[in-house]
């Protein structure tokens, strides 16, 4: 089994952590002249550090202990703070394994981490060998991964066999048919997975990130992140959203059914040449002259992604609502008729 406490840079154990005044007096009531803070207003009084009542809520949605769960300012936040744990500057190496997502790379870079890129199979699936053959400290995934929209496999054969952090991104397995593996983390110390409120329970614009792991991980992650990292405003607007579990699971249905739908109507256009299977809310669609098509879609205000230096001919289609979509198929059809 990894020991966590020997992944971590020495400097990060040593740390003393900086506390604020909410962590020295943590009641509501109370006359507050300890946080230099403006004595009027609405919004004057500083946000929880710890995101408690937030943290509670989603232990019960994920039947997780709170220990075991860290609330960041968006995943990129997560990602940040894995890094400043784990790997010392010019020194450690990470692995990613693109086609994936672009800010594993960014932010390695910013830590001044060297990247070390073990790239997906021709199916979009890990090169196992490869990855165990190699000497690093971080691993990132991302299942379903993004950009190619597909569930990763034999991600617990990297975890009985990988010596380093394991990072699993899961931005989008709301969508996915594939169990989450934040289960595993009781198993697996060096996991950890992070999640995100910002696609299935449609909070993007509030940046409320998630990482489950070991107590041990939650601790360091708690120890250097920001003092204040998620505003009032964004913890209501996720407890809010957190209270109608069914209108997240009704949108999320929604969503799978226009994905459906859509795929099923995109094959009938002559341009497309492929659709990729996705698990995720968005399909990776193989086009003939997809840069073109792209440059007409951009013309007519209608915005997609376009892939094609990560995955030859490529675009990705976010799902959008029924009208969204048939505006897309409309202006496909116009354009490759």
């Amino acid at each position: 089994m990894v020991d966590v406490a020997n992944l971590v840079r020495p400097n990060i154990r040593a740390l003393q952590p900086y506390t604020t005044a909410r962590d020295e007096y943590t009641a509501d009531d109370g006359i507050f002249l300890d946080a230099n803070e403006n004595p009027y207003g609405t919004l004057n009084r500083y946000p929880d550090p710890h995101q408690t009542d937030l943290k509670l809520v989603l232990s019960q949605l994920k039947n997780i202990p709170t220990e075991n769960i860290f609330t960041g300012n968006g995943s990129d936040e997560v990602i940040d703070l894995a890094l400043r744990i784990f790997c010392t500057p010019g020194h450690d190496k990470v692995i990613i394994c693109p086609p994936t997502y672009g800010m594993y790379e960014v932010a390695a870079h910013i830590h001044d981490v060297e990247v070390i890129k073990i790239p997906l199979t021709n199916d979009f699936q890990l090169n196992i060998d490869k990855i165990l053959q190699t000497d690093a400290k971080l691993l990132f995934l991302c299942s379903p991964n993004n950009p190619t929209g597909n569930h990763v496999k034999n991600i617990q054969f990297i975890l009985d066999h990988f010596a380093g952090i394991v990072f699993v991104d899961e931005a989008y397995i709301d969508f996915s048919l594939y169990p989450t593996l934040v289960n595993l983390i009781h198993t697996y110390p060096n996991l950890i997975v992070s999640q995100t409120l910002s696609k299935a329970w449609g909070l993007a614009a509030a940046r409320i990130g998630m990482a489950f792991s070991c107590k041990e991980t939650i601790l360091f992650f708690d120890k250097t992140k920001p003092p204040y990292n998620i505003s009032t405003l964004n913890q209501r607007a996720a407890l809010d959203a957190l209270q109608h579990e069914d209108l997240y699971k009704e949108n999320v249905q929604k969503i799978l059914a226009s994905k459906n739908s859509l795929g099923i109507e995109l094959l009938k256009i002559s341009a497309v040449t492929n659709i990729y299977p996705s698990d995720a809310n968005f399909l990776l669609v193989e086009m003939n002259h997809a840069d073109k098509i792209y440059d007409h879609l951009i013309e007519q205000n209608i915005i997609i992604r376009n892939r094609s230096t990560v995955v030859q001919n490529c675009l990705r289609i976010t799902v959008g609502t029924e009208k969204e979509n048939q505006l897309l198929l409309n202006a496909l059809k116009m354009i490759t008729r």
